[in-house]
């Protein structure tokens, strides 16, 4: 499946990784501030085994996208993902919060079973 094709089924499904305005404003200022290609650039979402509840969450700006990766397009941010990952993160929410205790990326997963207070990682 196409990468065209991929994304506008993932916009009509709302499934895949969602994204908040408020996230994606923050990315288009990182890419800004890292002077960054914004047309080429593309958000990477995934997991990795590790963190204090099995898995820990990946997020990375990228000029690379594979052929296999899941793409969807959020608020004018391309979002991608390979397919293990998205078993696990298929409906999460990632939202940006700046707030008096910290900011940061916050990931709602309505897949993960369990979480660790720092909310960076995650058990299915």
């Amino acid at each position: 499946m196409s990468t065209t094709a991929t994304t506008t089924q993932s916009q009509t499904s709302q499934g895949g990784v969602l994204l908040t305005e408020t996230a994606a404003r923050e990315i288009k200022t990182i890419i800004q501030q890292q002077e960054l290609d914004a047309e080429k650039v593309r958000l990477r979402v995934g997991v990795k085994g590790g963190g204090c509840s099995g898995f820990s969450y990946i997020l990375d700006l990228t000029e690379t996208q594979k052929e296999t990766d899941e793409a969807f397009e959020r608020h004018g941010i391309t979002v991608i993902c390979d397919p293990k990952s998205l078993l696990y993160l298929n409906g999460v929410t990632i939202d940006f919060r700046d707030e008096i205790m910290g900011r940061g990326f916050v990931f709602n997963n309505p897949n993960a079973t369990s979480t660790c207070g720092c909310g960076s990682s995650f058990h299915a």
